[in-house]
This record gives structure tokens, C-alpha cells and sequence, in this order.
């Protein structure tokens, strides 16, 4: 007999619409000893099978959902769902070599994110059950693509509420790639880079900027490592400046500049007291883009996040020549669309502008969103006129 958890009554509904986590205070019942991250059937009050997922005792997170179907959790599960994913990728961007391939939940693969640069597949793994899949999820790529390696950034800390260490390893091959986003050169660290790399998300969104920069003079804030900048430059822009607080990612930021032979400008320093300088000495931008770090990561910070994003933007605005643009975003899931633009609205009022909102967006469509797990749409974005 499989290990079974039983729900609740009435705690089904969320999963019926969708989603596909099941909370620890959600559970009735546990029958048999399921280790962590082993995979156990879930059932309704009255016994009815809804299903099949990983289980974590010591998780808020116990069930992560895989499948409503009695198969079994394996080598053709994983391949199957990753095909699956594949072709989404392929029909998004036709003869692209980088995108990201498997977005966790949004593709139905729980605490997994795999992004494909080339020949490089980088893999984060954030939940014990897929923890336990990594060599078959190895094997999987390995057979579908042949990489030249196949990189674990499982660094990042939510790994710790499921138990598991943070780390950074070669699983599979060698590493070190240049790719090409939309015609401009990025060096990846598919080891050491940001998130597992690079920053996909942003793909379209890089592109969008492209017809607002041309002739204008750009200051790209928190530019990690050139990303909006060196677009910028790719459109044609009269001047581009880059801050970034890291010294590693401004370093990174220059070469990716030699790469693609820009003339652009890269600074390491604090972002606020950037903006507060150039204020002070009354220099004047076309485009100021803002992509900071998360503001914030629980529901209890959302008040001073908003702040923080008002007092953000506010201080760009002041910066921005009038009929210029500001191009801002934030990557906290916490933060909703309402309160992000809400949050844009305060900075005008406080940097006495006015602003048209001309575009708004999400992550990139190789990062999709399921409707029922708000959880999966956290990226916005937007691009603002500012009179």
C-alpha cells in the first residue's frame, strides 16, 4: 500500500482550481511513513484518490502536486513533462538555443526551474521531492540534448525551509558560454552568475526599451550585468550609463560591453546615493530604468517595500527630462500590480511629474503563469512617459 495523506473536508477546492501546493494545517490524516521528498498519493475526506506529489513533513509546503494519474514518478513522468515544456519553448521562439525550459509550477514540475543557454542546461532545484529526482532529471537532458554540462544552483534560500543545503555544483560536463539575447553578446557564468545565470525573465522586456532608447541618453540602474544597457546601446542610443552596487557584476558588465564592442559607461556604487548625486549636480537623463533586487520576501515587509519602491522611483523621476521615460520594475511576488502602480503614482505626486503608463508586462512567456498560484506571476513591469 502507498503512503497516503487524507485532507481535510473541503480543503480540496484550491486544488481543483488549480493550484498545486497543499499546506501542512490542510492535512487530516498521514498513513504510512513517507520519507521527505518521497512521493505518496493524496486523497479527499472521503477517500476519494485525487492524486500523486511529493510530500514534506517538516514543510508549511507538506504536498507539492505531480499528477492526478496513478503512474509512476520516473525517468518517462519527467521526460514526458519536459517535452511538454520544450515545445511550448519552441513554439514561443523558433530556432532559439536560450530560454528558460522548465518554469516550476508554471510548467507543472514543482520546485524545478531549468534555464537553456546553448549547450548549458542550469538547474534549481527548490523542493526536497524534485531534490531526490536530480539524477533522473539528469539523465532526462542529458538524453533529450546532450549538453556540455549541466550546472546546480541551488543556492537560493528557500532551499532552507525545505531542509535542503545551499549549494553550487557541476552535475554533469564543463562549463563557460557566451549567448546571444536578441542580437546582443552576454558571457554567462552558468556556475557563479545570478539565479541560474542569467536573467531570462526580462528577455521581451529588454527588447521593448529598444524604440524608446534610440537617441536618448539612458542611465540603467541596478544594471547587474549590462542586461538594459548594453540593449540600450544596441538601439542606439546617443549615451548609456550602468550603477550596480557589486563590483563582480559591473566587472562582468564590461566585459559583455567589449563583447559587443558598446560604448558604455559602468559604475559600481549604491543606487540612491547615485540618483541623490546626480541630482545634486542637476544631470538630466531621456531613460532611467530601475530593476532592483526583491524589496521585499514575507507579506509583513509589503508596507515598507511599497515605500521603498515610491521613494525609488520618485528619485528617478526628478532625474528624467520631460517627455523622457521611466522604466521600472519589480520581481516581489508579494507585490501586486495594484500596489506597484499604485506605488509609481505616490512618486509622481512627491517628484511633482506626471507619467503615462505606455506599456506593462510580465515575465517573458517561457516563464508561465498558472491563473490559480499567484505565486507564479511575480515579475512587473513597466514603461512610464514622465512630463
Amino acid at each position: 500500500m502507498k503512503n497516503q495523506i487524507v485532507l481535510k473536508k473541503n480543503e480540496e477546492h484550491r486544488l481543483a482550481a488549480g493550484h498545486q501546493w497543499v499546506f501542512s494545517n490542510e492535512i487530516a490524516a498521514l498513513r504510512g511513513t513517507p520519507e521527505i521528498g518521497e512521493v505518496v498519493e493524496l486523497l479527499r475526506h472521503d477517500q476519494k484518490v485525487l492524486g500523486q506529489g511529493f510530500y514534506h513533513p517538516h514543510s508549511l509546503i507538506a504536498f507539492r502536486f505531480l499528477t492526478s494519474e496513478q503512474e509512476e514518478i520516473g525517468y518517462s513522468f519527467f521526460e514526458r513533462r519536459i517535452q511538454q515544456s520544450l515545445a511550448l519553448r519552441q513554439k514561443l521562439y523558433p530556432g532559439a538555443e536560450t530560454y528558460r525550459l522548465v518554469h516550476g509550477e508554471g510548467d507543472f514540475l514543482p520546485g524545478l526551474i531549468i534555464d537553456k543557454f546553448n549547450e548549458f542546461l542550469s538547474l534549481q532545484i527548490l523542493s526536497a521531492g524534485m531534490d531526490r529526482q536530480t539524477e533522473t532529471l539528469c539523465d532526462v537532458l542529458e538524453t533529450m540534448f546532450h549538453p556540455k554540462a549541466i550546472v546546480a544552483r541551488n543556492d537560493a534560500a528557500i532551499r532552507t525551509l525545505e531542509e535542503l543545503p545551499l549549494e553550487k555544483k557541476v552535475l554533469r560536463g564543463n562549463t563557460g558560454i557566451t549567448i546571444i539575447d536578441d542580437g546582443v553578446k552576454f558571457e554567462v557564468d552558468v556556475l557563479n552568475g545570478q539565479k541560474t545565470g542569467f536573467f531570462l525573465d526580462q528577455r521581451e522586456n529588454r527588447k521593448a526599451i529598444h524604440r524608446y532608447a534610440v537617441g536618448g541618453h539612458v542611465l540603467d540602474c541596478f544594471c547587474n550585468e549590462g542586461g538594459f544597457a548594453l540593449h540600450a546601446a544596441s538601439a542606439r542610443a546617443a549615451s548609456v550609463r550602468g550603477c550596480d552596487i557589486s563590483e563582480q557584476a559591473i566587472a562582468k558588465s564590461k566585459v559583455n560591453a567589449r563583447l559587443n564592442s558598446a560604448d558604455v559607461e559602468f559604475e559600481t556604487g549604491d543606487v540612491s546615493e547615485s540618483l541623490k548625486l546626480l541630482g545634486e549636480k542637476n544631470k538630466k537623463f531621456d531613460m532611467i530604468i530601475l530593476d532592483p533586487p526583491s524589496f521585499t520576501k514575507s507579506k509583513k515587509n509589503i508596507p515598507a517595500a511599497l515605500r521603498g519602491y515610491k521613494d525609488l522611483n520618485a528619485a528617478a523621476m526628478r532625474l528624467i527630462q520631460s517627455g523622457g521615460y521611466l522604466v521600472t520594475a519589480s520581481c516581489s511576488h508579494h507585490i501586486t500590480e495594484d500596489g506597484f502602480l499604485s506605488a509609481i503614482e505616490q512618486a509622481a505626486v512627491k517628484a511633482k511629474r506626471q507619467v503615462q503608463l505606455l506599456e506593462f508586462a510580465g515575465a517573458a512567456p517561457d516563464h508561465p503563469v498558472i491563473p490559480a498560484m499567484p505565486e507564479t506571476k511575480y515579475l512587473k513591469f513597466a514603461i512610464f512617459t514622465v512630463r
